[in-house]
């Protein structure tokens, strides 16, 4: 401990304010706090925050609230310095080469945390969503700062700035007031930080409920003296019999009266002030775990106690590891009081919080700095199971899962809402948590306002923005690695492309299920009872399963069963009516005699023949189609001539086979050509192997021209080999 201080001239602080800075410090610390205040008072000079307050006034009362709790001496240099990138052109060369790495990064992180300053201000004065936007706002300040003496240095700025508001009233505290509220007293509560709760507490909810802060705060003054006077006969008493009972050298005392804390069991149990057990209140310290539930029994044995107000935090501690007998009884003048008991151990953590607790690990084992912090944020992740504040419980427990894996990021919109993400999520990932429309038509990003590519990785602070098309949909890369890190994202993605192959199957098993209807004569058939016959749930199933060819003509006919197949024989006498030498006249999709082969798929006007089948008609080929010419071979008496009508009308479905050496694009360049030359892709077929890519286009076309023209604007896509029919 130092035991010479010397004063500031320049600020006026005083040496007992010095001495409780440089509490609990070696004296090497000790001088070095005081050297930095100096250096601190200089750099700093007259200037004054946004409040009002000096810049020098407001780092002191941050440091003396560190050596509150026992903090180490970094934290305290820090807290003096905290505004330093303010006033230093290389702030963090100049803070680490003057005192230290550890305290510019320490500033840094708080720098870090003030810049969410607009968006916790506007998040607890906004109109929407507000618990849930408060409460990832939490998270984020605790996952944006990588050490978690940076947190307990903001708030430790916190509670300054509301010391100096109650002093100072100025327009903006009640907003200042409601954020602390909102973000900082929870953040203190998870970390166990009580003294600093229970004062950010009281002295926002004197802003922004005055009246009833005052009437609280009344209501405990006017019987002060009596309450006191009780509160002394008490403490008297109670050691007494706690030293009967063999309890050696346990404390007793009054416990301090928290308004803010009193107001909400009033407004959650609906009790009057009469009614909180707690405005009279004893502590007990004893040494032993085994001397707590010794002194309740003491207690107990000396007052009646209250049904149903006891709780053993010892067997079961809270979420942020709070551990206390906690009892309420009835007195002589038939008022109640609450009895706390826990030993010293226990009191240290449920006072000091976090930082008792680290300092307990390091005086232990030795270890350095930067080891031992590995361990602290470890367990302040832990803490982050505390539930007491949450409705749906499930839904906390999945969040703590996370939060203790360390694998969740907060970015912000440019409307300034905080979004949760996986940590490694990219751009793409945020646009599909906003939307899953805004996820298909995203075309780029900004990040902190720079374009960055898709598969950039987001980190916790950043503002993203997502350029969007007008319409369209996903790209396939976007399911390579790299593209979209959660889960969700690549479900909808997977799902888009589900859709369109499957609205591309809906329209290849229509049009065969039309035309297999109308070459049966059963063009108005019932599709509904059609679909029941063949045991699919609807429609749309029915023209699923007939493109996947799960349902055939024979199946389809079985089902109509009013259609009895008529003979070969029947057919080639009803088929071949023209007078130009038996020639058949193909009339499009209309003529219910003939079908179009589709092994061959002819169209206008190929060179084409007819082949009398067994049941199906006359089916059509291509003169030049291998089937017909074999089958010509074995059947010659069931070939006959056909051709074309002139009244030929209707879509006509043709295959295009092409080869091309494969390159990124090659697919999106030839579907923009079919879509410009408005021509309807039934399917396609894409291999590639060994850099070469060989394709199957199933194409609707008007006649074998239109054909001839396509194949021929493919063949002069960059790339394309060869097209072939």
């Amino acid at each position: 401990m130092v035991s010479v201080v010397h004063a500031l001239p320049s600020q006026g602080v005083d040496t007992a304010t010095l001495e409780r800075l440089i509490h609990g410090l070696p004296a090497s610390e000790g001088q070095r706090l005081l050297s930095c205040a100096q250096w601190a008072s200089e750099l700093y000079g007259d200037a004054k925050l946004g409040t009002g307050e000096t810049t020098f006034a407001h780092g002191l009362g941050m440091a003396l609230i560190l050596a509150g709790v026992d903090l180490d001496a970094d934290s305290r240099v820090a807290a003096l310095l905290f505004a330093a990138f303010d006033f230093l052109a290389d702030a963090e060369a100049t803070l680490s080469k003057q005192w230290g790495k550890a305290v510019a990064e320490l500033i840094a992180g708080l720098a870090r945390l003030k810049s969410l300053r607009p968006l916790t201000l506007a998040t607890v004065t906004g109109k929407s969503d507000v618990l849930a936007q408060t409460e990832i706002l939490r998270k984020m300040i605790l996952a944006m700062a990588a050490d978690v003496r940076v947190v307990l240095l903001r708030l430790a700025s916190r509670t300054q700035t509301l010391r100096w508001l109650a002093e100072h009233a100025t327009p903006e505290r009640a907003d200042i007031a409601r954020e602390s509220l909102a973000i900082y007293a929870p953040l203190a509560n998870r970390l166990g930080i009580w003294q600093i709760k229970w004062e950010i507490e009281d002295l926002a909810f004197r802003f922004t409920d005055p009246d009833t802060y005052k009437m609280i705060a009344k209501r405990l003054d006017e019987r002060r003296l009596e309450r006191e006077a009780f509160i002394a006969a008490a403490i008297t008493r109670l050691k007494e019999e706690l030293a009967q009972a063999g309890i050696e050298n346990a404390e007793v005392y009054g416990r301090p009266k928290h308004i803010y804390s009193i107001w909400n069991k009033m407004r959650q149990k609906n009790l009057s002030f009469e009614e909180v057990y707690d405005v009279r209140a004893l502590r007990i310290i004893v040494g032993e775990v085994k001397d707590c539930y010794a002194a309740l029994g003491v207690v107990h044995a000396l007052w009646q106690p209250i049904h149903g107000e006891f709780d053993d935090y010892i067997s079961h501690p809270k979420g942020n590891f709070y551990r206390s007998l906690h009892t309420a009884v009835i007195v002589e003048d038939g008022k109640p009081l609450e009895v706390q008991i826990r030993t010293h151990e226990m009191h240290r953590h449920a006072e000091l919080g976090i930082a008792a607790h680290w300092r307990y690990k390091e005086a232990g084992s030795g270890a350095k700095a930067n080891s031992a912090y590995d361990e602290k944020i470890a367990w302040l992740r832990e803490l982050l199971s505390w539930r007491d504040e949450i409705a749906d419980s499930a839904a906390w427990v999945e969040q703590m899962k996370r939060a203790a894996l360390d694998d969740t990021i907060y970015v912000v919109t440019p409307a300034g809402k905080v979004i949760d993400l996986p940590a490694g999520s990219t751009p793409l990932d945020f646009a599909y948590r906003i939307h899953s429309d805004l996820g298909h038509r995203c075309r780029g990003a900004k990040v902190d306002g720079q374009l960055v590519p898709l598969n950039t990785p987001l980190k916790s602070g950043q503002k993203v923005e997502i350029i969007a098309a007008k319409s369209g949909g996903p790209s396939r890369d976007w399911l390579a690695p790299g593209y979209l890190h959660s889960s969700r994202a690549r479900q909808k993605v997977k799902a888009w492309f589900a859709r369109l192959e499957e609205q591309e199957s809906l329209a290849q098993g229509r049009l065969w299920l039309t035309k297999e209807l109308e070459r049966m004569g059963c063009a108005g058939a019932n599709l509904e009872e059609l679909a029941q016959k063949l045991g699919c749930k609807s429609v749309d199933a029915l023209f699923l399963a007939a493109a996947r060819n799960e349902i055939g003509a024979h199946a389809l006919r079985q089902a109509l069963q009013r259609h009895a197949p008529a003979a070969p024989e029947e057919i080639l006498t009803r088929a071949a009516r023209p007078a130009q030498g038996g020639q058949i006249l193909v009339v499009g999709v209309d003529n219910l005699l003939t079908q179009l082969a589709r092994c061959c798929k002819p169209v206008p006007f190929d060179a084409i023949g007819g082949f009398v089948t067994r049941g199906k008609g006359v089916s059509v080929h291509r003169i030049e189609c291998a089937n017909f010419r074999q089958m010509a071979r074995r059947y010659p008496e069931r070939v006959i001539e056909a051709a074309w009508s002139e009244q030929t009308s209707g879509r006509f479905v043709s295959d295009l086979a092409l080869e091309a050496n494969d390159r990124q694009g090659l697919l999106r360049d030839i579907s923009e050509l079919l879509t410009k030359e408005r021509i309807n892709v039934v399917a396609v077929n894409t291999v590639t192997r060994n850099g070469i890519a060989r394709m199957r286009f199933t194409l609707e076309l008007n006649d074998a021209a239109q054909l001839a023209r396509v194949a021929k604007l493919i063949g002069e896509v960059p790339g394309v080999v060869e097209v072939r029919r």
